[in-house]
């Protein structure tokens, strides 16, 4: 890695956070590659990587239309939201074929740099996406937790819910999902015990005890640097209506933010964002976190200089 190394920066083509971050990076005149996996189906990508026959461990380039990068001359990689190709015009056989050795031909060749930092290493958010190990990480590092149950037996999950006084349910994992064709997302809704049915064998379910919450708190992490908004509104689930929430910029107890830090260095991470509720005593509860979440509009609502954070962190090249 050079002083004047670039940027890479992988995402999907249209990603207005990732613009943003990108403006902050062509203000310190910092050189940026972007490209997203997709383009190597139609051909706007190309990757070259020789090992074993150089001093370097990688050696080679990654170039689009535009431009070049030395893979060995990499600062840093913003790893966003990419996608991958389909190869729609190929048969089902041949398009997995394909798509598999898109995924372990570019991305392979990228986990195996040794210089760049990652914001962040995507196998380190695949590592940190699981909430039932989200939970029990929390706890190690003194968080407090809601009461949860992880299950797929209507028994245990009736015996949860009639112990506590009112239960949540949410996804485990978001998935793309449609209903007659329309898209719907899963919500955090309240669920009665009358509600469970044997469709619950079906697969695992999260439930959880409700915090009584009033407010929740969104913490953006970027290196060392911390981010706490205050969301305050009526609903159980804030992402249900952006229009109706109202956000001020918080100083989170030294204890929280440092156990937020432990968190990710648990997993390896440069960023992420947790979700934590705050109740009328001001305690604290952690509710989840996501690796990559999205911040572009709290930025907007509270003029929090998070794409700068990032263009720091990207420019630098290091965790400091």
């Amino acid at each position: 890695m050079t002083e004047k190394g670039p940027v890479l920066v992988v995402t999907e083509a249209d990603d207005v956070t990732a613009d943003m971050v990108i403006t902050e990076l062509n203000q310190r005149d910092v050189p940026v590659v972007r490209f997203d996996p997709a383009d190597m189906g139609e051909g706007r990508l190309t990757v070259s990587a020789r090992f074993g026959t150089c001093p370097a461990f990688v050696a080679g380039q990654v170039r689009t239309p535009s431009m070049t990068v030395d893979l060995a001359q990499m600062r840093s990689v913003y790893w966003r939201r990419p996608v991958w190709p389909q190869f729609a015009h190929l048969s089902d056989d041949d398009a997995r074929f394909a798509a598999a050795q898109v995924r372990y031909g570019l991305a392979g060749t990228l986990y195996a740099l040794d210089g760049p930092v990652w914001v962040n290493h995507p196998l380190c958010n695949a590592a940190a996406d699981y909430k039932p190990a989200q939970l029990a990480v929390a706890q190690r590092l003194g968080l407090a937790i809601p009461p949860t149950l992880v299950t797929n037996d209507p028994g245990d999950a009736r015996g949860f819910i009639s112990t506590h006084d009112q239960v949540i349910y949410k996804t485990l994992r978001w998935t793309p999902y449609q209903r007659d064709g329309v898209p719907v997302t899963g919500w955090a809704e309240p669920v009665t015990a009358e509600e469970i049915d044997e469709s619950v064998r079906l697969a695992p379910h999260l439930f959880q005890a409700r915090v009584a919450k009033i407010a929740d708190i969104r913490v953006l992490v970027v290196g060392r640097r911390l981010f706490a908004i205050r969301i305050d509104s009526d609903l159980l689930d804030w992402r249900k209506d952006y229009s109706a929430l109202a956000y001020s910029v918080v100083d989170l107890p030294d204890q929280i933010s440092t156990a937020l830090l432990a968190y990710l260095e648990h997993y390896a991470l440069v960023s992420g964002s947790f979700d934590l509720a705050v109740d009328a005593a001001g305690d604290y509860w952690w509710l989840e976190l996501n690796p990559n979440g999205q911040w572009g509009w709290l930025e907007e609502n509270t003029g929090l200089g998070m794409s700068a954070a990032f263009a720091d962190l990207l420019t630098r090249g290091e965790v400091s």
